[in-house]
């Protein structure tokens, strides 16, 4: 299973997210927080995915319940893709202006996130910088992989940006399809 649906409803969001592991960059996503939208659509531009995501979220509150349950739906999808025949690793080095991101993932049925991003302001945009790693919380813990991140640079825009298109090469590179491999694991189940 290459394209994946999930639909899930909270007291905090309702949420509609489609994803094809397959696509080719295109996207539409509204979850009411702009620059969230913008880099979901650089990580599905550059990851060459087709993402479709539709949030009605409590931003009356703020944007924490919207983002994470942005990453447990991104992680729902993710967990449900077939893992046979995937390379299963992937890796990505995005350079943004002075900013940098390098990302490794593992689609080996584990979650855990290791990271080094320390936000130097609080939001950008009206996104809180703070929930940029609960996201890739929210998704590894729902996806059952492993995100490992290191973010330098000085202005958080570009920081952000060049995690989440890292992100999108790095998992482009995992998902794909190599006939030799069967499952990559020797214990023969991920």
């Amino acid at each position: 299973m290459r394209v994946v649906e999930v639909k899930r409803e909270t007291n905090e969001t309702k949420i509609e997210l489609k994803i094809n592991i397959d696509g080719t960059g295109k996207y539409d996503i509204n979850t009411g927080i702009p620059f969230f939208d913008h880099v979901l659509s650089s990580f599905a531009k550059h990851g060459a995915f087709d993402l479709y995501i539709k949030v009605e979220g409590d931003l009356e509150v703020d944007d924490h319940h919207t983002v994470e349950d942005v990453g447990i739906c991104l992680g729902m999808a993710l967990d449900k893709i077939e893992k046979k025949n995937i390379n299963r690793f992937g890796w990505a080095i995005v350079p943004m202006d002075e900013a940098r991101a390098m990302v490794a993932i593992d689609l080996g049925g584990r979650p855990y996130v290791v990271d080094n991003y320390v936000p130097k302001r609080d939001k950008v945009g009206n996104l809180s910088t703070e929930n940029v790693k609960h996201f890739f919380e929210a998704l590894a813990n729902n996806a059952k992989i492993n995100i490992h991140f290191e973010v330098v640079g000085e202005n958080e825009h570009h920081k952000i940006e060049a995690l989440f298109k890292a992100f999108g090469v790095a998992l482009d590179m995992a998902t794909r399809i190599d006939e030799r491999k069967g499952v990559v694991s020797t214990k023969g189940v991920i």
